[in-house]
């Protein structure tokens, strides 16, 4: 089969492999669709790639059951499918409690397992054990059912917050993980202020509703979000963006009582300075969200299938494998809001 295989940083390279097969427990989706992630390029330039070189990357994925291994009763080849993309053991301290997301012995599909840069793509029977596998209705696409993934991430995050009807949510950076934390606090009920550097970001997320867009280079994000709320502050501010001089600029814009959500992944060994009287006495909940559990994964595809959550006005780029590298040096120029592969 034909694979985008990556040898180290920057070096990903499409070639022949062979073409998985199962082993017991496990299945083999024929891939459709396959999201491109900026976590995906971040590893290419080197942000903690993978140990075990070559790998393939890719772990927002959407096919066809193409074959499955013994023991596998639900599902059945040919069946419309989406995978969550994380393995994990289902019996750990934080997988008992539900908390699959922080399982102590996880890997995934791009980590740990080849992803689904690539023509097929096994799936490890830690992900068919725990219902990883979801079953596409008709009126779900491939490249929709491929961002079920994402959103469920930008879920996580609204449900760790407990955001309502009503609140007033902050999300710093209008890239795609930005606008998928807008769609997500629309869901919710939230009013949405939407902050970047980049006009045409911005512009995407007044087309998408947000209900106010900040240029910060241009005004002062902390001083219009407390225009905006009476002086109180957000109830929620999301830094959808892993720069911790940012983070840091902005933790004012949270209120009393409110929560500040790091997460977008931040580059180790840059510490974020706080003023602990002010999270003492402001009662603030700082707080990070990674990934996403399997429940909200299955959330995220019946909100998409449903129509209540629209994915595929994100969906600005669509490419071949063949040519995978463009959209790599796409993103790299953050001309892409969200790319996805394309397979027949």
């Amino acid at each position: 089969m034909k694979a985008a295989v990556v040898h180290g940083m920057n070096d990903i390279r499409i070639e022949d492999v062979p073409r998985p097969r199962p082993a017991p427990g496990e299945v083999i989706i024929k891939v459709r669709a396959a999201g491109i992630c900026a976590t995906d390029v971040k590893m290419l330039l080197g942000q903690g790639l993978p140990k075990n070189l070559p790998t393939i990357l890719g772990h927002e994925v959407a096919g066809e059951i193409y074959e499955i291994g013994r023991g596998v009763s639900e599902l059945i080849p040919g069946q419309r499918v989406a995978a969550y993309p994380i393995a994990v053991c289902g019996d750990c301290f934080y997988c008992r409690r539900g908390r699959h997301n922080l399982c102590e012995s996880e890997f995934g599909l791009g980590h740990g397992a080849d992803g689904a840069f690539a023509e097929f793509v096994r799936i490890p029977g830690q992900i068919v054990a725990i219902g990883g596998v979801s079953e596409l209705k008709p009126q779900i696409s491939f490249e929709q059912a491929a961002l079920a993934e994402p959103l469920s991430c930008c879920l996580a995050a609204a449900r760790t917050a407990d955001i309502a009807a009503g609140d007033v949510a902050v999300v710093i950076g209008a890239g795609p993980m930005g606008l998928f934390h807008l769609k997500a606090a629309q869901w919710a009920g939230a009013q949405v202020i939407m902050a970047d550097v980049l006009e045409e970001r911005l512009n995407t997320a007044r087309r998408m509703g947000a209900n106010y867009c900040i240029n910060t280079n241009n005004s002062d994000l902390v001083s219009r979000v407390g225009e905006i709320t009476g002086g109180r502050g957000a109830d929620l501010v999301i830094a959808a963006l892993g720069i911790p001089a940012i983070m840091e600029k902005y933790l004012p814009a949270v209120r009393k009582g409110g929560i500040f959500n790091i997460f977008g992944g931040p580059p180790a060994g840059q510490p974020l300075t706080i003023d602990p009287r002010w999270l003492h006495y402001g009662e603030i909940t700082l707080t990070g969200t990674f990934a996403s559990t399997p429940a909200d994964f299955h959330l995220a595809l019946e909100l998409i299938t449903s129509g209540a959550i629209e994915v595929e006005d994100m969906i600005s780029h669509r490419f071949s494998l063949d040519n995978l590298l463009d959209a790599v040096d796409q993103v790299k120029q953050q001309k892409m809001i969200k790319g996805v592969v394309l397979f027949s």
